[in-house]
């Protein structure tokens, strides 16, 4: 039987761990990222991944760098004929990489050679695509940049998030690798080489990518709002304060004035002039120091937004 060794870390990884379980392989052994510290108490959380391999007895390790010799001596002790990874977080040694009989595989959240990096789920929807995909490549000492063996697209709906899209592609990837795996297994598989013209990047977000710039167009800015819902989440300032921005809606607007500024207090939500003839009405907020609320919830009681005023400063 196949031995696979498996290395990944969020929620992402999960479904494809699960279906290599599912399909009856021998997992040996999980690789994911060491537990770390979680929310505002800072609680040490392991990753899903590693709880999803304990709730199954597989073996788990943590390296903090897979890179140090020792490290890919305890994975090589597990004598994997393959290794799948899906978002595990870091680039594998040459030594781990030329190690399985059937090489090293690479589970991708978009259409290589497109949007290669830690965070293409987001960068799909804040950029306003209509579709993105999983592919399966052959990894290489070189950031999503290997051979090719299988895609699969998924279209973005309109009303997607980072969350609904992730979820959509962790089925899809898992899938997906249900397939490959068995065709690549029979060597049935013509590996295709990515164009590095075509390659595109999708860096893990930072937090001064997170803020809103009102002077972009409504559908931008619409797309950034869900593009980071809801993780890590947009904010604007008001009044020198953080707001989180958690959901808003387009809305066709000819009113003047200048981009940020609060157009109309709805029953349902702030209207918001943005660089365009189409405004964002912020439905779900969260004010410094409150709980995310709705802005109708937020509207009925004591609030500073009027008319006027300005986002964004």
């Amino acid at each position: 039987m196949t031995r696979i060794v498996f290395m990944g870390t969020p929620d992402f990884s999960v479904g494809v761990l699960e279906r290599l379980i599912e399909d009856g392989y021998s997992v040996v052994g999980v690789v994911t990222q060491p537990d770390r510290p979680v929310g505002r108490k800072r609680v040490l959380t392991p990753p899903p991944v590693k709880v999803t391999a304990e709730k199954h007895g597989i073996q788990v390790l943590q390296p903090e760098k897979i890179r140090l010799d020792e490290e890919v001596d305890k994975v090589l002790a597990l004598e994997p004929d393959l290794i799948v990874t899906a978002a595990f977080g870091q680039i594998l040694p040459k030594r781990l990489l030329e190690a399985p009989k059937y090489g090293c595989i690479n589970v991708h959240a978009s259409l290589l050679p497109e949007l290669r990096g830690g965070a293409p789920i987001h960068y799909a929807i804040i950029q306003g695509k209509e579709k993105t995909g999983v592919t399966i490549m052959y990894m290489v000492e070189k950031l999503d940049a290997g051979d090719m063996l299988a895609k699969v697209e998924v279209p973005i709906e309109e009303t997607d998030h980072t969350g609904s899209l992730h979820d959509k592609l962790s089925a899809a990837g898992a899938e997906l690798t249900s397939k490959t795996i068995p065709a690549l297994l029979n060597g049935e598989i013509t590996p295709v080489k990515q164009n590095e013209e075509d390659a595109t990047f999708a860096s893990n977000i930072k937090r001064e990518q997170e803020l809103i710039d009102w002077t972009k167009t409504g559908e931008e800015i619409y797309n950034h709002v869900r593009g980071l819902h809801p993780w890590p989440v947009a904010y604007t300032l008001f009044k020198g304060k953080v707001i989180k921005v958690w959901w808003t809606e387009k809305v066709s607007s000819t009113k003047a004035g200048e981009p940020g500024e609060v157009l109309e207090l709805l029953k349902d939500g702030i209207l918001v002039k943005t660089g365009n003839q189409t405004a964002i009405k912020i439905t779900e907020l969260q004010p410094a120091g409150k709980k995310r609320m709705s802005a109708e919830q937020m509207l009925r009681g004591a609030h500073d937004f009027a008319p006027g005023m300005k986002l964004g400063e």
